[in-house]
């Protein structure tokens, strides 16, 4: 008998975020030796790779009481993003978050991978004209 059961976000997000997290090590790379040049495996650059950067509001959202600013990467079903929280957690806290319909998983990003996407935020905020302070 086979399972048909799909994979929770929680079963699925530790490869997906290594996945992202991957391909946006390569695109912050080369951007920074190529700009805004394709980068020759991923055929996109770190200008096209997301879908938007914004502010969510407090309240947007049932149970969420403070806002963030979200780096949206894909859109749907399933849907991932990072989100950038300014909470006192040594100076931002940084959120991968794995969605699929009615389901939800996120991890908390340390060390190395959390410094990537603190480089990566602050050049979204200066490239789409941001206050950093909201």
């Amino acid at each position: 008998m086979t399972d048909n059961r799909q994979a929770t976000c929680e079963e699925r997000i530790d490869s997906e975020m290594k996945r992202t997290l991957r391909t946006l090590w390569k695109l912050w790379e080369w951007y920074k030796v190529k700009m805004d040049e394709y980068h020759p495996t991923e055929q996109t650059n770190i200008y096209e790779y997301g879908l938007s950067f914004d502010y969510v509001e407090p309240g947007t959202f049932n149970d969420q009481p403070i806002g963030y600013w979200r780096y949206q990467l894909s859109w749907g079903g399933p849907s991932d993003e990072f989100r950038f929280f300014d909470d006192g957690y040594d100076g931002a806290r940084v959120e991968y978050w794995f969605l699929d319909w009615f389901d939800g998983a996120h991890r908390i990003l340390r060390g190395e991978d959390r410094s990537l996407m603190l480089e990566i935020f602050d050049w979204l905020t200066l490239e789409e004209g941001f206050e950093k302070e909201h």
